[in-house]
């Protein structure tokens, strides 16, 4: 039997969730789509278009199931630099190109590119290659890891 899942729920702290679905990156944009658990369970989204789902989400299916979503490890390129300077130029090179990128205080990390290890490399980066989960940033519109600031307020603010 295939679980229908239609609603993500605020995280709350002391949920038990009968389903794990471990995603990557880019399978976490898909709201509309079937999936299968590494049990077997087969599991469709159902969700508002352009929901993109972040490691630790909770899901609700029409039946009252609830799932995890995790990050699932993937092929990853870790940049790290000698400065901050250094990593925060390098973030605006890679956000001019629109790259998803998860942003750290001591690194970066995307999807493998051959040209783009080449360009961070010419910057004096160092560029690691890693099978790690992948949690870029959801963008400034997105709403995001609710782990982080709420970014809506800080824009009312400026």
């Amino acid at each position: 039997m295939t679980l229908s899942f239609i609603r993500r729920l605020p995280t709350p702290s002391n949920i038990v969730a009968q389903h794990r679905l471990s995603l990557t990156a880019e399978e976490r944009t898909r709201s509309r789509h079937h999936f299968e658990t590494e049990n077997g369970q087969g599991l469709y989204l159902r969700l508002a278009r352009g929901t993109v789902l972040q490691h630790g989400d909770v899901l609700e299916s029409e039946t009252g199931d609830l799932v995890l979503i995790e990050a699932k490890p993937e092929p990853v390129m870790t940049v790290t630099a000698k400065t901050p300077l250094d990593l925060l130029k390098a973030a605006y090179h890679l956000g001019n190109r629109h790259v998803p990128l998860e942003v750290t205080e001591t690194h970066l990390r995307l999807s493998p590119d051959p040209i783009l290890k080449v360009m961070l490399e010419q910057l004096g980066l160092m560029v690691q290659e890693e099978v790690i989960p992948f949690k870029p940033e959801a963008g400034a519109y997105g709403h995001g890891d609710r782990n982080h600031h709420n970014n809506h307020q800080h824009l009312n603010q400026v």
